[in-house]
């Protein structure tokens, strides 16, 4: 699903300097194709000599480098729970905090559905502004396939153009570069399997195993490794338990993002903001949801603050698989939908 990642790509992602990328190394030169690339999502990852945790580190990568993925290996020592690590120039990189990304600029669409329609980031990333002007005051950056609602186009102080873009949460204005989103196409998010009733199809997690089941009456259609909720024995100012909550529900209400984590309007990129969430399908009363996840690639073990983080793509096959059913450009739909057991 990944494209190959060519010396062209290579030379566009350089001209983002103004992003603050980091690269590590073009593709080589020996016809051999790269996977493509992937991103640090964390504040630094180590670089291995050999794929093991216990080979010799040779170096740190910082947050949001890019790094070429040269190919996949899967030794024998694992990590069980996710045994992928990458080869990379000069050494081998673990798969958890590295997200698969891909560089495709857009061509800005002029005309906007009447107030507003979903776009998804398709560049690593991109920082958004306060006004449609880079010497503006700089807030979050977004990253690869995160979702975001755009409302209007503008020309900016630079001559180019900018998305306006409004933040679900705080409910606040900013502006990215609009070569930087797609279009996500309401056809894309057509429901699947619409015609079955509603309790024709469940969902089962298991918490032990870290995997998620989706069944269409006996059938199977879908499993895939997840993550679910770390427990957590410190006070939290909700008072809402970080460990995933276990036994039967439904879902509740279903958008196609969220904006989680603190809820400050900041810069900082080391704050704890998630804007722009993709294809959440929430389940408890308490916000407890499925969507997709840009921030890690550990599936197979807990890592979320209760939520069942899974794989970007799947989020959105489950988003768009279960009841109650929602179209393109719709921000919320609510009802007694499909049916969940957590055990």
């Amino acid at each position: 699903m990944y494209s190959n990642f060519s010396r062209r790509d290579f030379l566009k992602l350089a001209g983002l300097s103004a992003c603050s990328m980091a690269l590590i190394s073009p593709p080589p030169k020996d016809g051999h194709k790269p996977l493509g690339l992937g991103r640090v999502t964390v504040d630094w990852i180590y670089l291995y000599a050999e794929p093991s945790f216990r080979a010799r580190r040779l170096t740190t990568l910082k947050r949001d480098t890019l790094i070429t993925l040269l190919t996949c290996e899967i030794p024998d020592e694992g990590p069980s729970y996710n045994p992928l690590w990458y080869c990379v120039p000069d050494g081998y990189a673990h798969s958890g905090h590295l997200q698969r990304v891909r560089w495709e600029p857009q061509t800005p669409r002029i005309m906007m559905p009447a107030g507003g329609g979903l776009f998804e980031v398709s560049v690593p990333f991109t920082r958004s502004y306060r006004r449609p002007d880079p010497t503006s005051d700089p807030l979050y950056r977004l990253y690869y396939q995160s979702v975001a609602w755009v409302e209007s186009i503008e020309r900016g102080a630079d001559g180019k153009l900018w998305y306006r873009l409004l933040d679900d949460l705080l409910k606040v204005r900013y502006f990215v570069r609009a070569e930087h989103l797609r279009r996500v196409e309401p056809e894309e998010l057509t429901p699947i399997s619409s015609d079955l009733p509603l309790g024709a199809k469940h969902i089962f997690v298991s918490i032990a195993q870290q995997e998620m089941l989706a069944f269409e009456n006996d059938n199977l259609v879908m499993r895939t490794r997840i993550s679910s909720g770390v427990p957590d024995s410190r006070p939290h100012e909700n008072r809402i338990p970080t460990a995933t909550h276990i036994g039967n529900f439904y879902i509740t209400k279903k958008t196609p993002l969220r904006h989680m984590g603190d809820g400050r309007l900041t810069g900082n990129l080391e704050a704890y903001e998630l804007p722009g969430v993709p294809w959440v399908s929430f389940f408890t009363s308490t916000g407890v949801a499925f969507h997709g996840t840009y921030w890690h690639n550990d599936f197979g073990r807990p890592k979320s603050h209760g939520c069942i983080n899974m794989h970007t793509e799947e989020a959105k096959w489950l988003y768009r698989w279960t009841l109650p059913a929602i179209e393109g450009d719709v921000m919320l739909k609510a009802g007694h939908g499909t049916s969940v057991t957590i055990g």
